[in-house]
């Protein structure tokens, strides 16, 4: 117990816990009277705050030291301490970077979204075929609609495939302010550097180990293997897709939302005007069958018999 904060808090606690007086709790922590007593007179500045996280969110690879020479630039007066220490209660230090270029985000608290597009959560799951391959979805969720944008299907998912289909879903919904996701490769790569870059979208990246802090996009990773990973055989890559867009579109416009008031996310995305209104029917990047998917399962049977 070095710190007057820290001796504050255990006299209060002999205090309350061991109903002593506060001379006597002094006296068995060592501390002065006069400290307990102390009540400081050191202004807040919250516009010296407030400019400090802004240089941060400008320049994220600069210390506290570097800031402080833009701040006195900028005409205010402040010693390098007090802003270390303002520096620290906000939460602003700088990440070491490894051994490879990768996408950082943004250093600033994850918002909260109040409007459509004010936040997208990403995340992957993955599954396999009857004959054991493995597959990947990529799902990409408004978090304030609660509305499935795209669930994007195929053996491998690389970084710059999820660039061109968040293209491709920004073409018919509009730009997001942040998409929110875990660490993973391909949402660090190179790629998604040079497309957040070119969109000026932000990229929140969480805590390496905390999914609960994109709970969104986990909740709805359950809803989606729960109800329909795990009640499906996918015999081809073309059944996934199939069958996917099809759970994609019933869990928009038909299953019923808990959160939401027991409204659809279709629904739900109409009380915010009208131009959310319009039905989800998007494409995926990936190629189409011209067969519908009865068609195509009479095919893929034909298929398998024929090469025993």
């Amino acid at each position: 117990m070095v710190t007057p904060a820290v001796k504050r808090e255990a006299v209060a606690h002999l205090r309350t816990a061991h109903e002593m007086s506060e001379r006597r709790a002094c006296r068995v922590i060592g501390c002065e009277r006069m400290t307990m007593r102390y009540r400081s007179r050191r202004p807040d500045d919250p516009a010296l705050r407030e400019r400090l996280r802004a240089l941060a969110r400008e320049r994220r690879r600069f210390g506290y030291r570097r800031l402080l020479i833009f701040l006195r630039r900028e005409g205010f007066v402040v010693n390098h301490k007090r802003l270390f220490r303002i520096y620290r209660e906000e939460r602003l230090m700088v990440r070491k970077r490894g051994g490879r270029k990768r996408a950082l985000g943004t250093r600033a608290p994850m918002p909260i979204p109040a409007a459509p597009n004010d936040l997208w959560s990403l995340d992957f799951v993955s599954d396999q075929f009857v004959d054991g391959r493995r597959f990947r979805i990529l799902a990409v969720y408004d978090v304030c609609t609660r509305e499935c944008l795209a669930t994007v299907a195929d053996t491998s998912l690389s970084g710059r495939r999820v660039a061109r289909e968040l293209d491709r879903i920004i073409a018919w919904r509009g730009k997001p302010k942040t998409i929110v996701s875990d660490n993973g490769t391909e949402l660090t790569s190179n790629a998604i550097l040079t497309w957040t870059a070119d969109t000026k979208v932000e990229w929140h990246y969480i805590a390496p180990g905390k999914p609960m802090q994109n709970a969104f996009v986990e909740s709805f990773n359950g809803r989606l293997r729960d109800e329909f990973l795990n009640e499906t055989l996918f015999t081809s890559l073309m059944k996934v897709r199939l069958s996917l867009e099809e759970w994609r579109r019933d869990y928009n416009d038909v299953r019923p939302h808990s959160r939401i008031g027991w409204l659809t996310p279709a629904v739900h995305a109409a009380q915010f005007g009208p131009q959310w209104a319009r039905p989800l029917r998007i494409e995926g990047s990936a190629a189409r069958p011209i067969a519908t998917a009865v068609q195509m399962e009479k095919i893929n049977r034909q298929i398998q018999v024929a090469t025993g």
